[in-house]
């Protein structure tokens, strides 16, 4: 006899669509959901990209060949809605939506600011959830084991200066998760607040530079000693994919950033 999976078996077999999976935290949840056995699509806006993390994903899973694939979607033009549109008829079916999406962050000073600048800002890290969620909710399977999870980050509840662009979108999404997680049900909706991870987001900075902002993390910022890492944070979007009773929930991954 064998022993009991109902817990590890929980994503297996399940088909998550994950936005943004082609590098950071995203591409460490489509890890993570291959070794629980799930079908996985990753999406990002240029196809290079998209194969280049396909074989990258498949050099460390092997034996899920026939569970991986990607396709193409640009969040970032006027062309957004139609582009997910195209995106979930490819898709078909799914039982999860997981959106980690981002582009440079719009950390202009206030006096730069132009209306044009401050919309496009919103663009990937605000419309575009929006608007997955609208139209991927007619593609998830009915009910409370599908879901959909969105991600903002800790400037959601702890300022920082020269962010006022980009901030109130981050919080913002505190309440469309909420909101979602009403107008959507039963299916559930949950939002990811992670703090400073050492992702390729950091690669425009030189080596020193990126050492420097390291060592301030570590020493001043958090509590735990240590910058946040892709395969810790994807825990939190298995936890939320996984239990069925999670939904309106936002769940801090932060090192303890919002203590000190």
């Amino acid at each position: 006899m064998s022993d009991s999976n109902k817990y590890t078996a929980k994503l297996r077999g399940s088909r998550v669509l994950i936005l943004g999976g082609t590098s950071g935290i995203g591409f460490g949840v489509a890890e993570a959901c291959l070794e629980y056995g799930a079908h996985v699509i990753i999406s990002s806006s240029q196809e290079s990209r998209v194969q280049s993390s396909i074989s990258r994903l498949l050099a460390s899973y092997p034996s899920a060949k026939d569970r991986l694939s990607g396709h193409v979607c640009e969040l970032s033009t006027p062309a957004m809605e139609e582009n997910i549109k195209s995106l979930f008829s490819k898709t078909g079916t799914v039982d999860h939506i997981v959106y980690t999406a981002g582009d440079k962050l719009a950390t202009l000073p206030i006096d730069e600011a132009t209306l044009e600048s401050i919309q496009q800002a919103g663009m990937v890290r605000y419309f575009a959830p929006f608007l997955i969620a609208k139209h991927g909710s007619k593609h998830l399977s009915p009910g409370p084991t599908s879901s959909i999870t969105l991600t903002t980050g800790t400037v959601s509840q702890k300022p920082i200066a020269g962010w006022s662009i980009v901030g109130p979108y981050a919080s913002g999404l505190h309440g469309m998760a909420r909101g979602l997680a009403l107008d959507l049900a039963p299916i559930r909706v949950n939002l990811i607040s992670p703090g400073a991870v050492d992702t390729e987001m950091w690669n425009s900075m030189t080596q020193e530079e990126r050492q420097g902002f390291k060592n301030d993390i570590e020493t001043n910022r958090t509590t735990t000693g240590k910058i946040g890492l892709p395969e810790d944070v994807a825990e939190a979007y298995l936890y939320v994919m996984r239990d069925r009773n999670c939904t309106g929930s936002i769940i801090t991954t932060d090192g303890g950033s919002l203590l000190v």
